[in-house]
């Protein structure tokens, strides 16, 4: 079972690599924020995989602690892009 969680890990990480590509080239800021936070998520679900097949219970910890910080930086992203976009219609009603 340790050696199929591993890999299963392993193909998590695969992926994770791959969406770097969609990072890099990205054709706007959301889609790269919403690359980052899958990126995250995979990362998340590898240390899970890679602690329960070891045994280590602090790599649960660590990787409930990434799962909550990475939902605060997609609330600030989309709050940021918010205030962006508030500022940007009231630029548009000056003459």
């Amino acid at each position: 079972m340790t050696e199929f969680l591993l890999a299963a890990a392993g193909a998590v990480m695969f992926t994770v690599v791959l969406g770097m590509v969609r990072i890099l080239r990205g054709p706007g800021d959301a889609d790269r924020v919403m690359a980052a936070q899958l990126l995250g998520t995979g990362g998340v679900a590898a240390l899970l995989l890679s602690g329960i097949a070891r045994g280590r219970p602090a790599s649960l910890d660590l990787a409930l602690t990434l799962a909550v910080l990475a939902a605060f930086a997609s609330i600030g992203f989309v709050k940021g892009a918010a205030m962006g976009q508030d500022k940007s219609a009231e630029g548009d009603d000056d003459p």
